[in-house]
């Protein structure tokens, strides 16, 4: 698998899921150069690290995934962002992408469609 060399960020409260979208990241050839807990440690990673995308949690303690978006792209508009999330209906989706979301990976994910999200979220296919 070629390295794509996109730094990615994830920020996601559940370990778990955080593990697995890591692993799937990494096998799809992509840099996991951070993760948070929550949007506030999210945020200062993002400023830290620069990432070129963000797999980003919608609910979350301290800052939740819809604010922490508002503010990443305010701060940080050339930074692409996943929403991570178990949301699936129409006006929820509609609503993150209206937010400027680049995309959604839906709770319980499938590793491929994963790959495939960040991989149009990134412009690395049509």
């Amino acid at each position: 698998m070629k390295n794509r060399n996109k730094k990615t960020v994830i920020v996601e409260d559940n370990e778990i899921i955080r593990i697995a979208l890591r692993a799937v990241l990494r096998q799809g050839g992509f840099e996991v150069v951070g993760e948070a807990r929550d949007g506030e440690a999210g945020m200062a990673l993002i400023e830290r690290l620069k990432p070129d995308l963000v797999c980003l949690d919608v609910v979350m303690p301290k800052l939740g995934g819809l604010d922490a978006l508002a503010k990443i792209r305010a701060e940080f508009p050339e930074v692409r962002v996943l929403m991570v999330t178990g949301q699936t209906d129409r006006e929820s989706v509609q609503h993150m992408i209206r937010q400027g979301a680049h995309g959604i990976v839906v709770k319980p994910f499938n590793a491929a469609r994963v790959i495939e999200t960040v991989e149009r979220a990134l412009g690395l296919v049509s």
